[in-house]
């Protein structure tokens, strides 16, 4: 018998492909129409309403579920925004998510477990107070808190840090374990110090263990026939890039083998203190975070090495699906800035399965589950 749950800010259903055959989605809700029409093409089954999630209210979720996760937008928390926090327009919309649970706690249908998804700049945004004030949102609706972050690169050749909030509702058999303090990095540490002293006896003292090693590199999953840029275009890439990251492309070249680089554009200060155009190469075996295409800067480029001559090209949107940890047969848009702005703003499908596995399943497996 499946577990429910229900998805809101569903992108493309990358959650639900991470929980798997042993959950069946009772509700999914995301308001961009693309996105929509991407989970419509994965998940045909599943009940879905395209709309502004402040719109809903607790009597359009049907019966009760185990799990209630949502990826909400990180706008107004990243680097890259404007940090107006949990104040923002669109990062604020986890107020209305809150209140959903709320009001489903009100009748009794709270879910066992609560998972919010998010970029670390959740941590830092309003000098911490945005993490205290949702890790308290949610323990103030009979829930105990537990936060944490995990870099994708442990299940897909991909660097993307992210944090966790993952709540067991009150009520449900403990299912703890030791906080490990060298588990965490220093300002991971200081938030979660800062979490357990505001919620009391409301912080769930709880890690997923650490993670088996990743199997695969960036080179396993690239496309080697798909079409590179012309020359010029390559040579203008190279040019961009400092001394120190040609350096490595010229180390990997005289590697003699295949290798695989990925770059982006970003605005660095020169030596004069003017603003200039840069070209940054990592040869680690990891991509690059993918983010939205809200620009050329923000699509990641791949610079590929083989027997000593450099091509490049745009990462392609099967390569991007690949990096999120979604099959081969995952149904992407057909435009390209569409299908990399689903992968960009989605949650890593082996990161959901490997919560689910240490934390979630095991919350809920003393309490029973949810009817199918």
């Amino acid at each position: 018998m499946a577990r429910r749950f229900y998805e809101f800010f569903a992108g493309g259903g990358m959650a639900a492909m991470g929980l798997g055959a042993g959950w069946r989605c009772a509700f999914a809700n995301d308001i961009d129409p693309m996105k929509a029409a991407a989970y419509a093409a994965n998940h045909p089954s599943t009940p879905f309403w395209r709309g502004d999630i402040a719109d809903l209210d607790a009597r359009d979720l049907p019966s009760a579920a185990d799990l209630a996760w949502a990826s909400f937008p990180c706008q107004d928390l990243s680097l890259a925004g404007a940090g107006a926090g949990l104040a923002g327009e669109r990062s604020g919309t986890f107020w209305a998510f809150r209140q959903l649970m709320a009001d489903l706690a009100g009748e009794g249908r709270a879910p066992g477990v609560i998972a919010v998804e998010n970029v670390v700049g959740l941590m830092s945004t309003n000098g911490g107070r945005d993490l205290e004030a949702a890790a308290r949102a949610i323990a103030d609706i009979g829930y105990r808190v537990a936060m944490f972050t995990l870099d994708a690169a442990h299940f897909t050749p991909q660097s993307r840090r992210r944090l966790f909030l993952v709540a067991q509702r009150e009520g449900l058999t403990p299912v703890s374990q030791p906080q490990r303090a060298e588990a965490r990095g220093a300002a991971e540490a200081r938030a979660a110090e800062m979490l357990e002293a505001a919620l009391g006896i409301r912080w769930w003292a709880a890690l997923p263990p650490t993670p088996p090693p990743r199997n695969h590199d960036l080179v396993d999953l690239v496309d080697w026939d798909a079409q590179t840029d012309p020359l010029e275009v390559t040579q203008r890439l190279l040019s961009l890039m400092a001394p120190a990251h040609r350096e490595r492309v010229e180390a990997a070249r005289k590697s003699g083998g295949r290798m695989v680089g990925a770059a982006y554009r970003r605005m660095r200060t020169d030596e004069a203190g003017a603003r200039i155009q840069r070209a940054e190469v990592r040869f680690d075996g990891l991509a690059g975070c993918l983010r939205t295409p809200a620009g050329g800067s923000s699509r990641q480029t791949l610079l590929l090495i083989d027997r000593g001559r450099a091509r490049s090209r745009l990462i392609t949107p099967r390569e991007a699906a690949a990096l999120m940890g979604l099959p081969p047969e995952y149904k992407l848009p057909e435009k390209y800035n569409d299908a990399y702005k689903l992968c960009g703003d989605g949650v890593v499908a082996p990161v959901v399965r490997f919560i689910a596995e240490t934390m979630i399943e095991p919350a809920l497996s003393k309490h029973g589950r949810r009817a199918a």
